[in-house]
């Protein structure tokens, strides 16, 4: 049963994710982590894990601060879920590390990461590959022109998740899996 803290989890990604829009399109970016929560609690996520949904990308989009804020509102568990789900905090200058270090380095953190962030994680990547799927359907190759990383690097990364989640387990991996499929066949 979801409570208030549902709630409260979904004001703060409103405000952590306020005026942003899914990369390339105008769909405002709260839409992405509404549905992550969705795949997640579909997929058997209990509050904490469907809170950590709601805010997986906060701290990583939003800056450090949202960290604190995380731990201080849902305490530990949800705070050490959405930190194992970023891939990268901007420093004070807003910038990040290179795109291909920090996906090798998720992708290392993911082999042997907790089952709670495998979900949540596991969630936000399925919806991130139905979302280029359905883009690919409907633009075709241009969809791969919205990201910093290359149509090859992309496609790596994808595969590369889906294996991961497959070897661990995931419950999410099989739909991960024929999504990736999908866009590789529709990329050609």
């Amino acid at each position: 049963m979801l409570t208030h803290r549902f709630v409260q989890g979904l004001e703060l990604a409103i405000r952590a994710h306020n005026g942003q829009v899914r990369k390339g399109t105008h769909i405002p970016y709260i839409a992405h982590p509404m549905a992550v929560a969705s795949i997640a609690l579909e997929y058997g996520a209990d509050e904490d894990q469907a809170i950590a949904a709601l805010l997986h990308d906060a701290v990583e989009d939003g800056g450090a601060a949202y960290e604190r804020e995380i731990r201080e509102l849902f305490g530990e568990r949800v705070s050490t879920i959405v930190m194992g789900c970023t891939d990268g905090v901007p420093n004070s200058a807003g910038q990040k590390p290179p795109w291909k270090t920090r996906k090798e380095q998720y992708l290392a953190h993911l082999e042997q990461a907790a089952l709670d962030v495998l979900l949540v994680s596991g969630s936000d990547k399925l919806h991130n590959a139905r979302a280029i799927l359905s883009d690919l359907q409907a633009i075709g190759n241009q969809v791969f022109d919205r990201f910093s990383a290359s149509k090859a690097e992309t496609l790596w990364y994808y595969s590369s998740l889906s294996d991961i989640f497959t070897r661990r387990g995931v419950a999410v991996a099989p739909a991960l899996a024929d999504t990736v499929s999908q866009i590789k066949e529709l990329s050609r």
